[in-house]
């Protein structure tokens, strides 16, 4: 219903099929940006002192290297081994820095909170204070990240295959696709415009989710527009 490529390939069918392997892309960065961010986010607030001091200069060090830079040099070394796990796994190694931000200060925020003064009047550990009072009371910022993180990754993964650094060939994916179809784009540029359009509408309902879920944890944040 779209058209073909010059191969004489579906391009609707490679769209489906392409949505898989961006979307792998995007869960497992996300995934693994979450999980360094809430455990460096988490301890540097809460703890605070040296350890907010060591883990805020981690922070700062991969903030200030552009991920989409440092996976072209990791897909670059890896050219042989290049699949889903490895550019996800460039991808998240440096972009887990904001959400680890965001985190810690919701946690400076939430840790001065009169619960958790209680809690550790009546001697609770401070561990136990971290995973079950303050923890829970800071994690919604995360959420709302975390969504916009996944637009973010799967862009990334389209620009390294655009760029020719991302997956190989032989993987179906947006960015192959758009990246085979530009030397067409005078002569079929349904090839090249499909895929974008699939891209740009998966980018943005991601962020609109992003909004909705703000909103939806944040009446007043709602109330305000």
């Amino acid at each position: 219903i779209l058209g073909y490529t010059k191969q004489g390939c579906d391009i609707f069918s490679r769209i489906v099929h392409g949505t898989s392997t961006s979307l792998s892309v995007g869960v497992i960065v996300v995934v693994l940006t979450t999980v360094l961010g809430i455990i460096f986010g988490a301890i540097a607030g809460f703890y605070g002192k040296w350890i907010d001091a060591v883990l805020s200069r981690v922070g700062d060090i991969f903030f200030a290297i552009p991920y989409i830079l440092a996976a072209v040099v990791v897909m670059s070394v890896f050219s042989a081994y290049r699949n889903v796990f490895i550019i996800s796994l460039a991808i998240g190694i440096f972009a887990w820095p904001s959400t680890a931000r965001v985190l810690r200060a919701e946690i400076l925020r939430v840790k001065n909170s009169d619960f958790v003064m209680a809690a550790t009047a009546i001697g609770v550990s401070r561990f136990r204070i971290l995973m079950r009072h303050v923890m829970p009371n800071s994690l919604a910022p995360v959420i709302v990240v975390t969504t916009i993180s996944l637009a973010a990754a799967i862009v990334a993964e389209a620009t390294l295959s655009f760029l020719g650094v991302g997956l190989p060939t032989t993987f179906m994916s947006w960015g192959n696709d758009i990246s085979q179809a530009q030397s067409d784009l005078r002569t079929a540029p349904q090839a090249l415009i499909y895929p974008s359009i699939a891209l740009s509408i998966t980018v943005l309902a991601f962020i609109m989710m992003g909004e909705v879920i703000r909103d939806a944890l944040d009446p007043r944040e709602r109330a305000t527009r």
